[in-house]
């Protein structure tokens, strides 16, 4: 009885994911190949979505994660426990890069479809190398973190570091697994992409610069031992970036992407993957990208204004700073259009008091602010 059943739920299942995925190509929003599809799980991965068999092991039930390769789909079947981490560095990426750019004309737009961060994913521009970048260090992220955490049934701390590391100190403690990040990021992430062409490389290059930041972000703290709060011995591990550092860090090498073209130098068919040395400056001129520089292939488009078919929101309705000559000030971000002005009142608690014990009492202030708009 329960093999009929569960034989009939996997079938709807089936005719359902089928029709989410065609009513998405026809619909013009789907991405023009596989890269980034599996970003759309962000929207789909929580506990009601996952059913444990006799073995505790999770098995992936809604037909939105259809969205998955077979291969990430048998990457989750064997980490117990890492879809949800998967889910949750993938929103923290999808907030870091709406930080990073909410003064910029792009500013990081989502949708609740499968195509999270829209057409912008089939171009080959800046913006396009930071979404890639960021969700790849979203995901490294927050499996390393989650493995320490104990949240991850195949992995745990990074217990490698042991011994002596100094005079006054020495490796204890639960050092972040970033490795294990690094390695499930890479084999997850990369299985995404198909082709030997430039955005493929584009695209594996800007993943593992991702990971890469995440990686070389890690830092050294310290525990101190001794009597009456002296520092005798510290105990030290590896912890993990704030990943508003590692923002910051691709944000500026999003500043400072370099233009590559394809480099043929000769055949690669022997190879079961290319290699993403084969990417060269455009311009002889400069330097050859780094492993954390993010590399891009074709100009931004316009973001000034409204165009279906690129994808682009335009920034009319955008608040702006009437006083700043940045990016963030009327003129700029606003495209030469001109803005609105608009004032309102806002009422917000203020002069709260704590009263022993146990309540605060505030009083409510309002205060009138000037909004502008572009036009």
């Amino acid at each position: 009885m329960w093999c009929d059943t569960m034989r009939i739920l996997a079938l709807l299942l089936g005719v359902k994911a089928a029709c989410i995925l065609l009513v998405s190509s026809l619909s013009g929003t789907g991405a023009v190949n596989n890269s980034g599809r599996w970003w759309g799980i962000v929207n789909v991965a929580s506990s009601a979505n996952l059913l444990t068999n006799s073995k505790n092991v999770q098995l992936v039930l809604d037909p939105s994660l259809a969205l998955l390769s077979r291969r990430q789909r048998r990457l989750i079947r064997q980490n117990p426990g890492i879809l949800h981490a998967i889910a949750a560095g993938l929103h923290t990426a999808i907030q870091e890069c709406k930080w990073q750019f909410r003064n910029r004309r792009w500013n990081c737009p989502t949708t609740h479809s499968p195509a999270i961060f829209g057409k912008i994913v089939n171009r080959g521009c800046r913006e396009t190398a930071f979404v890639f970048a960021i969700t790849s260090a979203g995901v490294t992220h927050a499996v390393a973190r989650s493995c320490s955490e104990g949240a991850i049934e195949s992995c745990t701390c990074d217990y490698r570091r042991r011994g002596p590391g100094g005079p006054d100190w020495h490796w204890g403690g639960c050092s972040d697994n970033v490795d294990f990040g690094r390695m499930f990021s890479r084999e997850f992430v990369d299985s995404s992409e198909r082709g030997r062409d430039l955005r493929y490389l584009n695209n594996l290059h800007n993943n593992e610069a991702g990971r890469m930041t995440v990686s070389s972000e890690m830092r050294q703290e310290c525990k101190c031992h001794g009597m009456s709060g002296s520092c005798v011995v510290r105990t030290c591990w590896m912890r993990l970036p704030s990943f508003r550092a590692v923002g910051d860090f691709l944000k500026d090498r999003f500043d400072g992407a370099s233009r590559v073209v394809y480099a043929n130098k000769g055949s690669n068919r022997a190879s079961h993957r290319a290699d993403p040395r084969h990417l060269e400056p455009e311009n002889p001129a400069h330097k050859p990208p780094s492993s954390r520089d993010l590399v891009y292939f074709e100009k931004s488009p316009n973001f000034c204004s409204y165009n279906g078919k690129t994808g682009t929101h335009g920034t009319s309705g955008r608040n702006c700073n009437s006083s700043s000559p940045a990016l963030d000030g009327c003129e700029l971000l606003c495209c030469g259009r001109g803005f609105k002005t608009q004032t309102e009142k806002v009422t917000e608690r203020c002069h709260c008091t704590f009263h022993w014990c146990c309540h605060v009492s505030c009083l409510n202030c309002t205060s009138t602010q000037t909004l502008h708009q572009c036009l």
